[in-house]
């Protein structure tokens, strides 16, 4: 299925500083990232649309990281309940998105919060988490609204990626991006295996981008060669404050240098066309060599191969354009060391 992608016509990656629920269940915390987020170079914020109630049942256990970074007494369901963000502070954050002109996103976990992101606050891109690649309701409600969607692909295998493809693909949807990511916070460098975005890219024809859950900036640069269109990495205001993806999660100081190092990728990147940059041509004109004698040439004397050097600068002809020298007869007397010249011989 051949349509318009809005992530292929992007101009430059685009950058997602992921809140998620790094806000605490706090608005003023949450706007304080958005702010963060905005002067740090983020082109978006996202945070997590979800109910307790729908998303976990009360028996659901932590994994390693949350059991780490949260109160061992707290089930896994009253952390999401504690952190769960209620449907009136998603119409703050979103106004105050705007305000600091910077696009607000939230990753629904269940058709009915993907529908309350799509009619009543009509956000322009869906994001779905690697964990719902198997939640087929959510991706046949998300695929059928045609809004671009974000595909986060951690955890899945090619097979339950192309399934999932199947139901965009179905309800006409080819406005997707995939997301590599390896779904632990924060992953190994071990397991980051960044050629699968290239993988990706062959496998399924969508533009590719990246999620990353490492720590330091090398994995977003790397992305970048492999053609991220997207790059989400999670942001927090302090990695000491209690909840279950702050520690992993990258500071303002170390978001700035992410976002930073993407851009500055961006550039070293380029174009594909091979060409004499500006600042090369001064470098061109001295290091490289013309041709000239290393003898005296008297009136009809012969020019031989063995009669020329190349030497610095570059400021005579072209040594490729010797051989068209070769063998004429000298026009006049011409010294040792001179540029070589067609006017000089017959």
């Amino acid at each position: 299925m051949k349509t318009k992608n809005f992530f292929s016509e992007l101009n430059r990656c685009f950058i997602i500083a992921e809140v998620g629920v790094n806000h605490n269940g706090d608005i003023s915390l949450a706007k304080k990232l958005i702010d963060v987020a905005k002067e740090c170079g983020a082109d978006a914020v996202k945070f997590q649309t979800y109910k307790a109630e729908k998303l976990a049942s009360t028996h659901t256990p932590k994994v390693a990281y949350q059991k780490e970074s949260t109160q061992q007494s707290e089930s896994h369901f009253e952390m999401l309940k504690k952190l769960e963000l209620s449907y009136k502070n998603h119409y703050v954050l979103k106004n105050y998105c705007e305000k600091k002109d910077i696009s607000f996103l939230s990753t629904p976990y269940d058709v009915e919060s993907a529908m309350f992101l799509d009619k009543d606050l009509d956000i322009q891109i869906f994001k779905t988490a690697s964990a719902d690649i198997v939640d087929f309701s959510l991706h046949e409600y998300i695929s059928k609204s045609k809004k671009p969607s974000i595909i986060s692909v951690g955890m899945a295998s090619l097979g339950e990626i192309e399934e999932t493809l199947k139901i965009y693909d179905k309800n006409q949807n080819a406005d997707l991006i995939l997301l590599h990511c390896v779904s632990n916070y924060p992953c190994s460098n071990e397991s980051l295996n960044m050629n699968v975005m290239n993988s990706l890219k062959h496998a399924f024809q969508f533009p590719v981008g990246f999620s990353d859950h490492s720590l330091g900036n090398e994995a977003a640069i790397l992305s970048i060669a492999f053609g991220s269109k997207v790059i989400e990495k999670h942001l927090t205001l302090d990695k000491t404050l209690s909840g279950p993806d702050h520690k992993a999660s990258s500071s303002p100081e170390e978001f700035f240098s992410f976002a930073g190092s993407v851009r500055k990728a961006e550039i070293m990147l380029g174009g594909f066309l091979k060409k004499c940059h500006k600042e090369e041509l001064d470098m061109a004109k001295v290091s490289r060599k013309s041709p000239v004698l290393n003898k005296d040439l008297l009136p009809g004397d012969i020019l031989n191969i063995c009669d020329i050097e190349l030497r610095r600068p570059a400021d005579g002809i072209k040594p490729n354009m010797t051989k068209h020298l070769v063998g004429r007869a000298a026009r006049k007397h011409i010294k040792k060391g001179s540029l070589l010249s067609f006017f000089d011989f017959e």
